[in-house]
Order: structure tokens, then sequence, then C-alpha cells
């Protein structure tokens, strides 16, 4: 998947769903945001909301994989972390 595209999927996706899901940052990071991408990877996506619910971050993914047509990763950014996890999401990511 195209990193263009992937980013202009998640811009009209954070667009619509900002308030109904509490949504502060969405992007991507991984093979996608350094357009490294073949055609069997997956869409590394990462997050921040205003409250952290597994739930609604499961239903955001199933519905970014709908949208996406790619699995996809979602990763909640958050300031208690995997410190090597989130250095090397800091390092990659492509905020919409």
């Amino acid at each position: 998947m195209q990193r263009n595209s992937v980013l202009q999927i998640l811009a009209k996706y954070k667009k619509e769903n900002f308030d109904k899901y509490g949504i502060d940052a969405l992007g991507i990071f991984g093979s996608v945001a350094r357009d490294e991408a073949t055609s069997s990877s997956d869409v590394d996506i990462c997050i921040k909301t205003k409250t952290p619910d597994m739930f609604m971050i499961i239903h955001i993914k199933d519905e970014l994989q709908t949208l996406l047509s790619a699995p996809v990763d979602i990763v909640r950014v958050r300031d208690k972390m995997n410190a090597f996890l989130k250095k090397r999401i800091e390092k990659d990511a492509i905020y919409v």
C-alpha cells in the first residue's frame, strides 16, 4: 500500500471520526511510513486518544482494515509505554 494513499484515507477517517472517538492524533509508522511497504506488508497505525478504551481501539482497527483493505496493527501512543516501541514510532511517525 502506498504511503500517500494511506495518509489520505487516514486524514478523511480522522476528520469524520474525530469527535466520535476522541482522536487527538492519527498516523502511520513502520514500512508504510518509510515508503518501504510490499504487497504483503501490514499498515502500522499510531493513535493518540483523549481516553484509553481498548474496545474503541479494536473498533477503529476493524474500520481501518476495511477502509485500507490491508491488515492493520494499531498502537495507542501514551506517556507510559514500551520505550523501544515509543522511540521507533517517534522516529517514523507521520501524522495526519
